[in-house]
């Protein structure tokens, strides 16, 4: 069936150990050391594997886990564009990936015509290459397997059975990792880390949520409108995307995560466990608005000398008790924060644009922050009943 001959059956307790113990490994690469020793222990004379993975990432392409005999195994990042490359054109996994087929060669039969991985692999001692795509039942990209051998007669046919044997097995418990791969990726992307991780736990019920105690963080860029209407829409998206890039740096330098992007605005928090902490979480959150505004400065130098306006922003920073989790409607949820102290963080933010400042930051957070702050007088926010006294850097 596999144009290998029938398997030899050696690999029966690999493969039930692989369906018993291996699956239950936290991650692919603990679990290749075990597996592929054990395979070793069974006679297949294994000296390289390598396990392919396309990925729906925002940074990331395609992911690689490859276990060399006597060596650690390892994990290498594909960015997007990696198909462009010399290391990817003409090589045994584009014929695996584009055609889906089984490749074989004989490393000790190459010509200089032949790709560059596998003349370095016969330079290091191999002797045979084998490859095949694994059957998964998701769409998409399918993963791909290579295996090689340094044995002096290479992979024997009963070799290559049992190799494609492991490979069906095996393609099980990789969809299982696959796909909480891509949940874990898709909740971090567009929900930050920490909201996501609470979502993967359970907390998906409209209503569910709890009051925590937060520094909040609000901020917008200046003119977003009129630069819509005056710039081309390519050059708004990398405009926006570049200054969100610096925000987001900057939280994440400093304890902070995005809840979500409202349009030019950003809503983040940083969340407080204990109040003996509040006087370094509210610091956190001053020095990533320090941050922000040095990397706006230098953005904006690299602007000026190629002609372009300056970025312009605002920060709205407080401090409260909020209402953390889900709303929406019976199948379209938002987990996110409400509370008069979301209300109050933005209207600092706005703040800002009157009094010409980049943060402003209120009594309340001034009063636990660690760091100097300077008063910006008495104002009153909208829907605010009395003026309160602001701070900025």
């Amino acid at each position: 069936m596999n144009g290998f001959g029938p398997p030899s059956g050696r690999l029966t307790p690999v493969l039930e150990w692989l369906v018993s113990e291996g699956r239950l490994l936290p991650d692919l690469p603990r679990l290749m050391e075990p597996l592929l020793g054990r395979v070793i222990a069974a006679g297949v004379p294994l000296w390289r594997f390598y396990l392919g993975l396309q990925l729906m990432h925002p940074q990331l392409q395609a992911l690689g886990v490859i276990w060399r005999r006597d060596s650690k195994v390892e994990e290498i990042a594909r960015r997007h564009g990696v198909q462009f490359t010399a290391a990817y054109i003409g090589s045994p996994i584009q014929e695996l990936r584009e055609f889906g087929r089984t490749v074989r060669y004989r490393l000790d039969s190459l010509t200089p015509e032949h790709h560059a991985v596998l003349r370095e692999l016969r330079e290091a001692g191999g002797t045979d290459y084998f490859g095949l795509p694994m059957r998964v039942s998701r769409g998409g990209a399918v993963p791909v397997v290579t295996a090689a051998s340094d044995a002096p007669g290479g992979f024997s046919d009963a070799d290559l059975a049992d190799l494609r044997l492991l490979v069906d097995h095996l393609g099980a418990v990789v969809e299982l990792h696959v796909n909480r791969t891509l949940a874990e990726t898709v909740v971090t992307t567009y929900l930050g880390r920490h909201t996501g991780q609470r979502i993967l736990q359970g907390a998906i019920r409209r209503g569910d949520g709890e009051a925590i105690n937060a520094v909040l963080w609000f901020s917008d860029m200046r003119d977003f409108t009129g630069l819509n209407e005056r710039l081309p829409p390519d050059e708004m998206l990398e405009l926006l995307n570049n200054y969100l890039q610096l925000v987001g740096d900057a939280l994440a330098a400093h304890g902070g995560e995005i809840l979500k992007f409202i349009g030019d605005g950003v809503m983040a928090i940083f969340p407080v466990e204990d109040a003996m902490f509040l006087p370094m979480v509210t610091s956190n959150a001053l020095a990533a608005a320090q941050r922000l505004a040095e990397d706006v400065e230098a953005a904006n130098l690299a602007r000026a000398a190629g002609g372009r306006g300056p970025i312009r922003y605002g920060v709205g920073l407080h401090v409260g008790m909020v209402t953390f989790g889900n709303v929406g409607t019976e199948d379209r949820l938002d987990f996110t924060v409400i509370g008069p102290a979301v209300n109050r963080a933005a209207r600092l933010e706005s703040l800002t644009k009157d009094l010409g400042v980049t943060v402003c930051a209120s009594a309340d957070f001034r009063g636990v922050c660690a760091l100097p702050m300077t008063s910006l007088g008495l104002h009153t926010l909208k829907g605010v009943p009395e003026p309160v006294e602001v701070f900025g850097l």
